[in-house]
């Protein structure tokens, strides 16, 4: 995907390939401890909240990665999110641009 893809100067695809795999490592294993929790907008957008470590990843395209891969940790973080909030995660208010830079705390679309 292209927002894996983009490098700093200097920096060669295999380096941002490992950067952006061990950011979707740590947030995984954040995703399963609850030190990083999906926030669900109104329309269904989606934030990670208190996610530090990102390495240049917006919240859509680790949504889009993870989903990608099938991640259990994520599906277990979203149930949570959707039971807590009651609003379930829409795909395509994530792929419109709906998001936070906050944490889920105020959202936009840029």
């Amino acid at each position: 995907m292209a927002c894996d893809t983009m490098t700093r100067p200097n920096q060669t695809i295999q380096e941002r390939a490992s950067e952006v795999e061990t950011a979707l490592r740590k947030l995984k294993a954040d995703l399963l401890t609850g030190r990083v929790q999906v926030k669900i907008a109104a329309n269904g957008a989606i934030a990670f909240a208190a996610w530090g470590e990102r390495s240049g990843l917006t919240d859509a395209c680790a949504y889009r990665l993870l989903t990608f891969q099938n991640s259990g940790e994520l599906r277990s973080a979203i149930a949570r999110a959707e039971s807590a909030s009651g609003r379930r995660v829409n795909p395509r208010a994530v792929a419109a641009g709906h998001h936070s830079h906050d944490g889920g705390k105020t959202w936009d679309k840029h």
